[in-house]
């Protein structure tokens, strides 16, 4: 069915944090909502019902990577990315402009495009606004982003103002080049954190007109403080009644904040990366599985979580799986720090109606043991 109209309904506001929904192809998105990391069409060392066991309404996967190995048409021949991976709701997919960022040694970019040798085999490939679209359909995502450029933190002005300019060029590109009635294309406004540039780039997409915003360009060098700073202004920069998105953000802390500033969807590989290497979140603050004072422990990690991990395994189990280095820890960790996210964010969900956000935010991050 034809969604390239999000049909984002705000149905709340607290401050400036907004309680909403928006519509794709494969359902309606509850937000704020976080968004499981799945790479290469997976979520590392959990089953797609896992995931859903979790809470998760979205995952995201990566153009660079899907089409490399195996490559989108083969994707596309097999029935597309929902099939492949036998994940039935919205996917969202990222244009490959993060890691073309983060090949820096291995890319030559110029508005033409970029080309970069693989990280697997050292070939030669170019990535375009239109080849970057082209791949996303291919995969059929519910949700496409355009290509960018994600300048470093640090960079000079003009390499920073020359990677917005290019970045809004490309963006048009790639609405011209869209040809599917059911992918969002969402726009991404760059600048770091200068607020004129973020702006100047958030006036001229919106002047484009797609159907949703991200901020791209943060986690990338700067201090959370900084990053902090630049929410809330960069959130006003953005329509009311489009879905906002702050791209590969991040900690507990950071998510809240931006709810706070405005921001409705989230992604990042931490739940599930730390979750591998023994580093649990938990409402009374993080756990650090390895550490000897697990040892035997009969306490659940979580005693207010209610995931399978939590429900049926002790601290001194989860302990024993990561010193015998069984492949069980890290999925059964990671499974407990998906759910914690999907529960900060339904906690948000519910605490924005009730006009209550604020001390929502005091609490979790008071039992944290951080300041707000």
């Amino acid at each position: 069915m034809p969604v390239r109209n999000a049909q984002f309904e705000l149905i709340r506001r607290d401050g400036k944090a907004r309680r909403g929904s928006f519509l794709t192809a494969h359902g309606r998105i509850q937000t704020p909502v976080f968004m499981p990391v799945g790479t290469c069409a997976t979520v590392k060392g959990l089953t797609p019902e896992m995931v859903l066991g979790t809470g998760a309404q979205i995952l995201l996967a990566n153009t660079y990577h899907l089409a490399i190995r195996p490559g989108d048409e083969l994707i596309a021949s097999l029935g597309g990315l929902h099939k492949f991976m036998n994940w039935n709701l919205p996917i969202l997919t990222d244009s490959g402009g993060f890691q073309v960022f983060s090949l820096a040694e291995m890319r030559k970019i110029t508005d033409q495009g970029v080309s970069f040798r693989s990280h697997i085999d050292g070939a030669l490939l170019e990535l375009n606004p239109e080849r970057a679209i082209r791949i996303q359909e291919n995969l059929g995502s519910d949700i496409a982003m355009c290509l960018d450029e994600c300048p470093p933190f640090g960079c000079t002005p003009d390499h920073l103002k020359k990677a917005v300019i290019r970045s809004i060029d490309w963006a048009g590109r790639c609405l011209e080049a869209q040809t599917r009635e059911d992918q969002l294309l969402f726009g991404i406004v760059q600048g770091g954190t200068d607020l004129s540039l973020r702006e100047f780039c958030a006036q001229r997409l919106v002047e484009l007109g797609f159907p949703g915003y991200a901020l791209g360009g943060f986690s990338v060098g700067e201090t959370p403080e900084q990053m902090a700073q630049a929410l809330a202004p960069c959130a006003d920069f953005l329509p009311e009644n489009k879905p906002r998105y702050l791209m590969g953000v991040g900690r507990p802390v950071d998510l809240l904040r931006a709810v706070a500033s405005g921001i409705d969807m989230f992604d990042c590989v931490m739940p599930t990366r730390n979750g591998r290497n023994a580093m649990a979140f938990t409402h009374s603050g993080d756990a650090r599985l390895r550490n000897a004072m697990h040892r035997g422990s009969p306490e659940p990690l979580d005693p207010e979580c209610g995931c399978y991990c939590c429900q049926n395994f002790t601290r001194g189990y989860l302990h024993h799986l990561f010193q015998t280095e069984e492949m069980l820890g890290p999925t059964l960790v990671s499974i407990h720090n998906l759910h914690f996210y999907a529960d900060l964010m339904a906690g948000a969900r519910a605490s924005i109606e009730t006009g209550t956000f604020d001390a929502y935010v005091t609490n979790c991050l008071g039992r944290w043991g951080l300041e707000r």
